[in-house]
């Protein structure tokens, strides 16, 4: 009886010590909510936030960064490109350069006109951009020549890149007639809000084509340029006033346009022996195609039959190519998209039109993240089967509860942050897994490491635990923290792009430090409550101090002596153990150079879709390139992994993000 009152008092009075030190702030945040009502509710809530920011955070392919590019075209009509580039390009080269933050300037010249391409530095304001350059252009262009014609700016963006293509081939249809109906899906695409531009790529145009005789011209005494000009006087409208009529305000305009061949060839040139000559007298009016200024073709590849199409498809086409608007889900987009298509066909889109679906950046983007996101739980449940075979179930589930609610606070700091879910943005959470996890970990296994020794009770012991590693898991987080937040200020292109990497992984570790203090002690204490007090009642004898060792670290203490007992002995083997570690190190850097290995700081971007590009010689015709082109596309589909080939002579292809 005597020994069981002086066992206790002295337990008491060695709790009553500890009780009287002051605690740490992470003592004081884990006593705080150790017993509070709040702590679940916050587990819970963080979860829900989590899943709700991976529903609305859009998913794209890339981080959408900005990189404002200003295209300014010129023309100078019957100018060679040397004189365009002199007269033209230079001079408006020179004064775009003056704008503050551009960083590049490129130019390309032709005869009778040019390109300008601006390039501002990364993050500059898009809008801010464009008035810029907008105003610098204005006012060079008085010192430009007077044949020149009016300069046309159009910015571009990453926004640009066209998320869907819809290919519309046929063997029966024309290539006029396939443009029409692109032209016709073009306007119902442009319906959607979050649609941002739909260009039609291929096909003919309509136009009435007007082939002169020459005698019949001479024998009516018109000249070309008679009949062109007789032609432009008689396609104007003009309104010349207005007048008001039972309250009716009525708009008066004078002139008429052409609306139909019959109207065309029948325009009066002029008069020749005393009877008006008409267009038709001498010249022969069409309504139809225009003259071929680029060529379209779809044609089946060797793994064709996957989709649906026949072996033996070489046909012309069009192709629609839908861009989305900036933070726009191109996931949800190209689903909507796809929905609305299909009940196009018919109304819109004849029965022997055929679509297909030449690029889906919804369904790569969609694929890379949800196979990211299987990952990160994969990380996650690896991290836990980890902790599960090293310290106990139990204590799997802590960090079961702890990796999963940090994930959720993170994606929803990403989601204020404005970022997109991508493959840069889940490649750092995945990244961080193996960081943020060590706060949980380190104060659930002292938290145990206390239980195991009973000096106290549950409660007090959580709270020491945790105070008595929280200076130095403080220190270590934000010593991580301090390593990784610095890349976000990387300028130039790569800056920006890979900026998710180091916020999110900062902002998990951030989060792993709280729920380590609040989460981890609290759950802790709930599953290990009842085991630590039947272990404190088993003692005999109180530990004369909180830090004794437990058996099972006494054994691994023995084990960790006897095998650095001998190094520290002996002065040789000591360099000996760093002589081998430096040459291991070494041996693994020289994979790098000797090609052994790869290094790649993000995974290959698996795209479905490759572009060639032919560059012919100058001067060659629509005609050769097409043939060239041809040739190509009939040694490409002959590839086991080519579904399909779309061959774009005379206009350049959807364009991707490399473009």
């Amino acid at each position: 009886m005597h020994d069981d009152i002086s066992v206790a008092a002295r337990r008491e009075a060695l709790r009553l010590k500890l009780t009287r030190r002051p605690l740490g702030i992470s003592g004081r945040i884990a006593k705080a909510f150790l017993d509070s009502k709040l702590t679940p509710l916050l587990v819970i809530a963080s979860l829900l936030v989590g899943a709700f920011a991976v529903l609305v955070t859009p998913r794209e392919e890339e981080p959408q960064i900005k990189v404002p590019m200003i295209d300014v075209f010129v023309g100078l009509p019957g100018a060679t490109a040397r004189e365009v580039e002199r007269r033209v390009i230079s001079p408006l080269e020179r004064a775009i350069y003056e704008i503050q933050n551009v960083e590049y300037v490129y130019s390309t010249s032709q005869p009778s006109g040019g390109m300008i391409i601006a390039r501002f530095v990364v993050g500059s304001d898009p809008d801010e951009a464009v008035v810029r350059v907008q105003a610098k252009v204005a006012e060079a262009a008085a010192d430009l020549p007077q044949t020149a014609m009016p300069p046309v700016i159009a910015p571009r963006s990453i926004d640009d890149v066209p998320v869907v293509a819809y290919t519309l081939w046929s063997q029966e249809a024309t290539p006029l007639a396939l443009r029409q109906i692109a032209l016709e899906l073009q306007t119902e695409l442009k319906r959607h809000p979050e649609v941002a531009q739909v260009k039609v790529i291929g096909g003919q145009r309509r136009a009435v084509q007007v082939l002169f005789d020459r005698e019949r011209l001479a024998s009516h005494n018109i000249s070309i340029l008679q009949a062109y000009e007789a032609l432009l006087a008689l396609n104007w409208r003009l309104p010349v006033g207005s007048f008001a009529a039972a309250d009716i305000e009525t708009t008066v305009e004078v002139g008429s346009f052409f609306r139909s061949a019959r109207e065309v060839a029948s325009a009066v040139l002029g008069v020749y022996g005393n009877r008006p000559v008409y267009l038709r007298d001498v010249a022969t009016v069409t309504d139809g195609a225009a003259e071929a200024t680029e060529y379209v073709w779809m044609t089946t590849g060797a793994a064709g039959g996957e989709k649906g199409l026949p072996s033996d498809l070489d046909a012309p086409a069009v192709t629609v190519a839908v861009a989305k608007k900036p933070g726009t889900n191109a996931v949800d987009l190209v689903a909507a998209l796809d929905a609305r298509l299909a009940t196009l066909k018919g109304p819109v889109i004849p029965a022997n039109v055929h679509v297909t679906k030449t690029r889906d950046y919804g369904f790569t983007a969609g694929e890379k993240s949800s196979e990211l996101i299987k990952h990160l739980w994969i990380a996650t449940l690896a991290v836990v089967v980890l902790m599960a075979l090293a310290l106990g179930r139990r204590e799997a589930v802590v960090v079961l509860v702890a990796v999963p609610t940090t994930l959720a606070l993170t994606l929803a700091a990403s989601y204020l942050f404005g970022y997109t879910l991508n493959r840069v943005t889940l490649f750092a959470l995945i990244f961080a897994i193996g960081i943020l996890v060590d706060d949980a970990i380190v104060v659930v296994e002292n938290i145990h490491r206390h239980y195991k020794l009973g000096w106290t009770n549950p409660r007090q012991a959580t709270i020491y635990a945790t105070d008595e590693v929280g200076n130095p898991t403080i220190l270590a987080t934000f010593a991580v923290i301090a390593a990784l937040l610095p890349l976000a200020f990387v300028s130039g292109l790569m800056g920006p792009y890979m900026r998710p990497i180091p916020i999110n992984a900062s902002a998990a570790m951030l989060f792993s430090l709280v729920v380590a203090f609040v989460v981890s002690p609290w759950l802790t204490y709930r599953l290990f409550r009842k085991n630590a007090e039947k272990v404190r009642q088993d003692q005999t004898e109180p530990s004369a101090e909180p830090a004794t060792e437990t058996p099972r670290e006494t054994r691994l203490l023995r084990f960790y002596s006897s095998l650095f007992q001998p190094l520290l002995a002996k002065a040789w083997r000591r360099w000996a153990l760093l002589g081998v570690v430096a040459c291991l190190l070494l041996a693994s850097v020289a994979l790098i150079p000797v090609r052994w290995v790869k290094v790649k700081m993000l995974p290959f971007d698996n795209k479905s879709e490759v572009q060639v590009i032919i560059d012919m010689p100058e001067g060659s015709t629509l005609e050769t390139t097409a043939g060239v082109a041809r040739s190509l596309a009939a040694e490409a589909r002959l590839l086991p992994e080519v579904t399909d080939v779309q061959i774009y002579v005379g206009t350049s292809a959807p364009f991707n993000f490399n473009g």
